[in-house]
């Protein structure tokens, strides 16, 4: 029998989201400078969904949009946009509204994503190890395996690992685990100075760690759809 030259399928997508709180031009484009400069790779071509729900109208959408689009994240759609005024706005620059987020997908049921998370460590390779400093730059992958780091990562290098990373020296470079989405995967730092850690999409930025947690121990995981660094005792 022939097979077909294409098929639908369901999927779940790991998308994120750009909240905004204010339409000033001056200030979306000095943030969003600020957030990219940290990690430019991991933010390079990064699609996202632009949420309005704190913004009832917007006179300069066009403007808004050739911002965010200038610092190159590729925009899906827009939601939580209320107003029918900016909505044909909206539509009119190319863009589809979705009225939340998960309108963008039909995402699969828990108990599947379960079942995927369960096959992804069934199909994890052996721990990849690297014993060498990490130098600005550079960037380590490991796919399908935890990843162990016995150096220091530098401003500006990043990791990468589809399972979880641990890390015994010194990070101030990028740290991502869960590549794949795998959102059980954790992260391990003995003297944490990161820039960025992300597990399975979600992520934070070094403005946003708390004072105390720099340069201590500490155990990175996701509970409760966030993300948590906690500190060892």
């Amino acid at each position: 029998m022939k097979s077909s030259p294409l098929e639908l399928k369901e999927n779940v997508f790991k998308i994120l989201v750009l909240y905004l709180h204010t339409d000033s031009t001056e200030l979306i484009s000095r943030e969003l400078t600020k957030k990219v400069n940290m990690s430019p790779i991991f933010f390079k071509n990064l699609p996202i969904i632009v949420n309005l729900k704190k913004i009832f109208n917007i006179e300069n959408w066009n403007s808004i949009k050739k911002i965010i689009t200038s610092f190159n994240f590729y925009i899906l759609g827009v939601s939580n946009c209320y107003s029918t005024v900016l909505k044909t706005k909206i539509e009119e620059s190319g863009l589809p509204v979705f009225l939340k987020e998960k309108s963008l997908v039909n995402y699969i049921s828990k108990n599947k994503l379960n079942n995927i998370n369960a096959i992804n460590l069934n199909m994890q390779k052996k721990t990849k190890i690297v014993s060498y400093p990490i130098r600005s730059g550079q960037k380590i992958y490991s796919a399908n395996s935890d990843l162990i780091i016995i150096n220091n990562v530098s401003p500006g290098a990043e990791i990468i690992a589809d399972g979880n990373i641990h890390i015994y020296g010194i990070i101030r470079g990028r740290v991502l685990a869960g590549a794949q989405g795998d959102t059980t995967c954790q992260i391990f730092c003995i003297k944490f100075f990161a820039e960025l850690i992300s597990i399975a999409g979600k992520y934070l930025l070094s403005d946003q760690f708390l004072p105390d947690i720099l340069g201590k121990s500490v155990r990175i995981y996701i509970k409760d759809k966030k993300l948590n660094i906690l500190k060892f005792s």
